[in-house]
């Protein structure tokens, strides 16, 4: 059995949301997983065992001797360089937007560099790395009892890059439309007072409550300026919302025409290795007119589309994960 170790940091936040992905699906695919998750309490102690280890692997690999216990290694965001002897082939999955410049002189120690966007090939490619898209998935968070209502939700968690702060300078101009929740934790600039159509949730959120206001609203306002993947936009697809985001990479990659709506930039920037598409003000108004204007036989279909494109993602990730691993640990 092919044997795969997941390394990555457990923030409590995306990349612990990775390793449960990722682990289910190498799992599901028939390999034997070890997850060494950085930082978190019992399996931080794994870690610190692993990290032993692979001292001495690497002190017997400068020696010529191969002494990894792990087939294949898949390191999440970051170089780990202290793990690369624990295996034979090493994985790097990098996020171009947090990209570390320590990683750099590291990439070459790596075998592969696998993608979660097709948009983040290139930029790896210009470094030398030999990258191969596999994509990645969400996590399921339908709840098909709970009744989807034409209303708005953004999900900005902790990031500085979801767009946030457009969408509520939007929305204090719009006291007339409907109501929009935003779960954000990053501070926005707002008035003392918000208006009676903004619920601004900033503390603390049971998973069960964010699992029902996602599935509870239909629409999704996601307008990234940049993503290594995009959950939030994919979650939201799960559940069947309409998502709106920028009509730039990778969020097209994710949200096409006949399923959400894509709003233009009106200027880019850069953080770390990717481009930052900040969305046109303009163009943010239109494409909520545009939800608004949905009809019910539309919203429904689009609804559906999204669903469909949340389950054939799924499956084509999970394939393309399970072939790349099996192509490089038998190489």
């Amino acid at each position: 059995m092919t044997r795969v170790q997941v390394i990555a940091r457990d923030n409590g936040a995306g990349l612990s949301r990775d390793l449960a992905i990722l682990a289910r699906a190498l799992g599901e695919a028939g390999f034997e997983v070890t997850l060494s998750a950085i930082g978190a309490g019992g399996l931080r102690r794994q870690a610190t065992l692993l990290k032993r280890q692979a001292q001495v692997a690497w002190r017997r690999w400068h020696g010529g001797e191969y002494a990894g216990r792990f087939d294949v290694n898949l390191m999440d965001e970051r170089g780990r360089p202290d793990y690369l002897p624990l295996a034979r082939r090493n994985v790097l999955l990098p996020h171009p937007e947090w990209f570390d410049e320590a990683d750099r002189p590291r990439l070459d120690a790596f075998d592969r560099v696998y993608t979660k966007t097709r948009h983040a090939v290139p930029i790896f490619e210009a470094l030398g790395c030999r990258a191969e898209f596999v994509g990645f998935t969400s996590f399921d968070r339908r709840l098909p009892d709970v009744a989807r209502e034409p209303m708005f939700f953004h999900l900005g968690g902790r990031s500085i890059n979801k767009g946030s702060q457009p969408l509520l300078d939007l929305w204090l101009r719009k006291p007339h439309w409907p109501m929009l929740t935003m779960v954000q934790r990053t501070p926005l600039q707002r008035p003392a007072q918000l208006p009676g159509n903004v619920r601004l949730i900033d503390d603390y959120l049971d998973d069960a409550e964010l699992q029902r206001l996602q599935n509870r609203h239909l629409f999704h306002l996601c307008p990234s300026e940049t993503e290594g993947f995009g959950h939030h936009l994919v979650e939201g697809m799960s559940v069947g919302a309409i998502v709106l985001t920028t009509d730039a990479p990778p969020m097209n990659e994710m949200v096409a025409a006949d399923c959400g709506v894509r709003a233009a930039y009106s200027r880019t920037g850069m953080q770390r290795l990717a481009t930052t598409y900040f969305v046109d003000p303009v163009a943010l108004e239109a494409g909520v007119e545009h939800l608004l204007a949905l009809d019910a036989e539309e919203r429904c279909r689009r609804s559906g589309a999204a669903r469909a494109w949340w389950e054939a993602n799924d499956r084509a990730f999970r394939q393309r994960l399970a072939d790349a691993v099996t192509a490089l640990a038998s190489s």
